[in-house]
């Protein structure tokens, strides 16, 4: 089994899933068919997946903001800010509480930071901050 899940991953789910579902219904089926490393790694892939998801909007949210606020009389700052919004927008509907111990802000906000281009239209940036100037509750509150 663990073969077929290295080989086709979407074959292998279909297969444990529906295993999974006869087994919740009480039907006996093969214990040998189920493959619980796997299984076990994929639902803690979920998790993490989701919480990566929900890091990349906010970079992304950050990233709109600081663009907005280096080159403010950018013809392109609307489009920036609403693209901010979506981005907190989506962090906001994936996010659960559990996430919030592991996010951290401040190296978003640095990741960001970094994927800041150096010009825009040959003119640099004004200053932005250095140091992240909200919280996470700040960023996924609903405006």
């Amino acid at each position: 089994m663990s073969d077929l899940h290295d080989t086709d991953v979407l074959l292998w789910s279909e297969q444990q899933a529906e295993l999974l579902r006869r087994r919740a219904a009480g039907e006996l089926v093969d214990e040998d068919a189920l493959d619980w490393s796997n299984l076990a790694e994929e639902i803690a892939d979920v998790g993490r997946s989701e919480w990566r998801a929900v890091e990349t909007h906010l970079v992304q949210a950050f990233l709109r903001d600081l663009e907005a606020e280096a080159w403010p009389l950018s013809r392109e700052v609307p489009h920036w800010r609403a693209e901010a919004r979506r981005q907190r927008d989506e962090a906001r509907a994936a996010f659960t509480p559990s996430m919030a111990q592991r996010i951290d802000v401040g190296a978003l906000y640095r990741r960001a930071l970094r994927a800041m281009p150096e010009t825009m239209d040959e003119t640099p940036p004004l200053p932005v901050p250095n140091v992240c100037p909200v919280t996470l509750a700040e960023l996924l509150a609903d405006e």
